[in-house]
């Protein structure tokens, strides 16, 4: 499966510079006016609008090919206990890893018992 290419056709503005103002408003939760500062600093004049304007465009474009970018989860799962002290108290933490060791859900609870650990498999494993 291939990512679908992302067109800056008809922008101002290079690709790069484009993709490096979206990167800095996702990346640091900066405001549309700070990202201006930042850009106006470098010797570009770009306005808020306009960064506005490229994150509704550019977004979820860049998020869909992240996303593709992923790993399959694995076919066999499996359900890990392990007990932490947090402020001198026990906790369970249970913990879903595929056979690639990639944590699929974790839950921290006060208390361990054979019920809850069903409801927590089955909590880990329907998402």
């Amino acid at each position: 499966m291939q990512t679908q290419r992302i067109s800056y056709k008809r922008h101002r503005f290079q690709p790069q510079i484009i993709a490096h103002v979206v990167w800095l408003y996702i990346r640091f939760n900066l405001s549309l006016r700070e990202v201006e500062e930042l850009r106006l600093e470098c010797g570009l004049d770009v306005s808020y609008e306009t960064i506005r304007r490229w994150i509704v465009k550019f977004c979820p474009l860049i998020a869909r090919n992240l996303r593709r970018r992923q790993p399959r989860l694995g076919n066999v799962w499996h359900l890990e206990e392990v007990v932490v002290k947090i402020a001198g108290r026990s906790y369970w933490l249970w913990r879903a890893i595929d056979q690639h060791s990639v944590v699929l859900e974790e839950i921290l609870q006060s208390r361990r018992n054979k019920r809850n650990r069903t409801v927590v498999a089955a909590c880990l494993i329907s998402g």
